[in-house]
């Protein structure tokens, strides 16, 4: 079985990780074909070559590089004519034009070709993205979607060919796991938040919770964007700058560390008008370790909750702030939630499980034909 997959999202030496896991199958002849750099709000991102065993990796110039949904790649027709493959992966929505460029060359091929949807709102598109999005899904022989609601889209669209729901990437449980943490010293009970700092995660109403939450607590936010100076305003105006801590953000490497350092972790994430929570990738991290979840009700983070988290309904500070409460005052609970997060994260979200389920993907998209 080849297989090429293009993933401008595995410059990132953590998520190379799942490429290794798939490279491992029988029969498997993997490449992969990333892009020398991604650039993201403002962010250069470098290739990071972390785990790079068992398969090809090839660097692609990449065209209109930071531009979601025009980017392409040259070489990738060569590349597609050299290798051969059966079947072409597309770590892309199907509104992009890299996936209309993977597309339209793995159809010439004669390859299988499936695509990445994490896209959770029916939107329609402008011209030429709406042309580029027909294309795609008449021709895509099977698609992945990262979330229940962006295979609800997808059929909704009129596609009408298997689509399997799996998330994009998941955690190494060796690398996030329960970690005792000896430098701890203080008392407080430690909330925190990791990600980025933009109007629809939600801090401010995380703050509006602990502004009015009595007891010996603490704050955590660690990532970096541009509600930064509103949020520190609001912790002012509240009264609970001293409580509170903005850290930036810092390498997956070390979110372990940081993660083992908290009680809870908290994504009160807000549903917008284009936007809602895709996944919520930081909420699987923390629950790897063992530290209990509290999540709003936007998107797919009660499908990823599920049991082992707490839920509030999205926007409520107080119900935000109850939730809190629950798990200050009940070790015991904050226990369970943390076993019942690792066993989650264990059965449906590490890099290993979801590449089995990819190749098995694989196997059927080959067995159809």
């Amino acid at each position: 079985m080849r297989v090429l997959m293009i993933s401008k999202a595995c410059v990132v030496g953590m998520y190379q990780r799942k490429i290794e896991e798939l490279a491992c199958f029988p029969d498997m002849d993997l490449s992969l074909a990333v892009p020398p750099a991604w650039r993201e709000r403002g962010r250069i991102l470098p290739l990071e070559k972390m785990y790079t065993s068992g398969y090809q990796l090839y660097v692609l110039p990449i065209v209109f590089n930071g531009h979601f949904h025009v980017h392409f790649y040259r070489g990738l027709d060569a590349l597609v004519r050299r290798l051969r493959p059966h079947i072409v992966h597309i770590d892309e929505e199907p509104y992009n034009l890299a996936t209309f460029q993977a597309m339209y060359i793995a159809q010439k091929h004669n390859a299988k070709a499936l695509f990445f949807a994490w896209q959770n709102l029916l939107r329609r598109y402008p011209f030429p993205f709406s042309l580029i999005e027909r294309y795609n899904l008449t021709h895509a022989a099977c698609a992945i979607a990262g979330n229940q609601e962006a295979q609800e889209v997808l059929r909704a669209k009129g596609y009408r060919r298997p689509i399997y729901v799996l998330p994009q990437f998941g955690v190494d449980p060796n690398l996030y796991r329960k970690i005792e943490v000896s430098s701890r010293q203080e008392s407080a009970f430690v909330i925190g938040y990791a990600g980025r700092l933009v109007e629809e995660k939600g801090v401010h109403i995380l703050l509006e919770a602990v502004a009015g939450l009595s007891g010996n607590w603490r704050l955590r936010i660690i990532g970096d964007g541009p509600y930064l100076p509103t949020l520190k305003a609001t912790a002012q105006k509240l009264g609970i700058e001293k409580r509170v801590t903005f850290e930036p953000s810092v390498p997956s490497r070390e979110m372990p560390h940081h993660l083992n350092h908290l009680d809870v972790l908290v994504l009160p994430s807000l549903t917008r008008r284009h936007w809602k929570e895709q996944f919520g990738r930081v909420l699987i991290e923390a629950m790897a370790c063992e530290v209990p979840v509290i999540g709003s009700s936007s998107g797919e983070i009660p499908h990823l909750i599920a049991e082992a988290g707490l839920v509030f309904p999205e926007g409520q500070a107080d119900a935000l702030r109850q939730a809190l409460y629950r798990l200050m005052g009940d070790p015991e609970l904050r226990a369970e939630l943390g076993q019942r997060g690792r066993a989650r994260v264990l059965a449906h979200y590490t890099q290993q499980r979801i590449a089995a389920e990819t190749y098995a993907i694989y196997q059927q998209l080959l067995e159809a034909s």
